[in-house]
């Protein structure tokens, strides 16, 4: 016996809303998540999304129309909102057809009336529930609840999506999509369980043939043991970080009382480009998600989908 995994998706309120076959996101990271990565994401029935973080607007553009190229399914486009330029991301992605914007890192009071009077659907990333009902009652569609196991940008909260996911379930009736230490078809699964209708996994693709990181981030994230990332930057923005030079150097400045200033100097100027993109893997940035200590290979997309949806029909047959 198995599980026909399409069919007991077909009416899912994320499948539905988004035009996707399976309820599961590709995050949308810097300096990760390119035309590539997105386009095969949704090739395979999940939603891709291109991360416009560490993108020009112009740099953006390309990106859509390269993944539209490449896919005729659904694409989304992710969009911090603390981007001096993120009103033109936004302006770039109602003008060449994208149908979900996930905007993070800011108010979604301040673009959410935009984008819908536009047509797409907006999603926000918000980490508590008093945060999840903000989001709610600025109009957003869906939102992203991500616990503090996540890459990248962090909220100050610390709580863990097993946590999170059922406080952000009673606090919106829209729908919930968890995010945050999310790697296998079980912990899909277990977020389902807690009262997500779907779920958004990042760290997973990072790793990715697909993904536009560099290979040495991507070897640097398969060598991962479970205590090789930390959340730090807490008085800047939190981020998570595998360890390395410049995160041993963070951690003296913190543990030394360090101003914002003086962090601030560390950080300096295309820290996470260095990092991920371009591979040094002492002095660069390197943000990543506490589950990178299971991913042991660089894979395809198609397997990472393959093997995600395979596990969770053995869970659903199993429970």
């Amino acid at each position: 016996m198995t599980v026909n995994l399409t069919e007991k998706f077909k009416d899912n309120i994320v499948c539905k809303g988004l035009g996707i076959t399976y309820p599961i996101i590709q995050g949308g990271m810097i300096w990760v998540s390119g035309s590539k990565l997105a386009a095969t994401c949704s090739e395979s029935g999940i939603l891709g999304t291109i991360g416009a973080g560490s993108m020009t607007p112009e740099v953006l553009k390309e990106h859509i129309l390269k993944a539209q190229k490449l896919t005729s399914k659904p694409i989304a486009v992710n969009i911090p909102l603390l981007y001096s330029r993120c009103q033109e991301q936004i302006e770039i992605c109602l003008e060449h057809g994208v149908k979900t914007i996930i905007t993070s890192a800011g108010s979604p009071k301040k673009f959410t009336t935009l984008i819908k009077n536009a047509g797409p659907k907006v999603l926000h990333v918000t980490s508590n529930p008093l945060l999840a009902k903000k989001c709610e009652d600025a109009g957003v569609d869906m939102v992203i609840a991500e616990g503090f196991e996540a890459g990248g940008h962090n909220g100050r909260d610390e709580l863990t999506t097993m946590v999170l996911i059922p406080q952000v379930r009673k606090a919106v009736s829209i729908p919930v999509i968890a995010a945050g230490g999310i790697g296998s078809g079980q912990s899909i699964m277990a977020a389902l369980c807690l009262g997500a209708d779907g779920v958004q996994i990042g760290s997973l693709f990072a790793a990715a043939v697909e993904s536009s990181a560099h290979d040495q981030f991507k070897k640097k994230i398969t060598e991962a043991g479970y205590d090789s990332t930390r959340l730090m930057l807490k008085n800047l923005v939190p981020v998570r970080l595998l360890e390395n030079n410049f995160s041993k150097k963070v951690a003296l400045l913190e543990q030394n009382g360090a101003s914002e200033a003086e962090l601030k100097e560390l950080l300096g100027k295309g820290r996470s480009k260095l990092g991920m993109f371009d591979g040094n893997m002492e002095e660069g940035e390197l943000e990543i998600g506490q589950i990178a200590c299971s991913i042991d290979r660089v894979s395809r997309v198609s397997e990472i989908v393959g093997t995600l949806l395979s596990e969770l029909g053995s869970s659903l047959m199993r429970l």
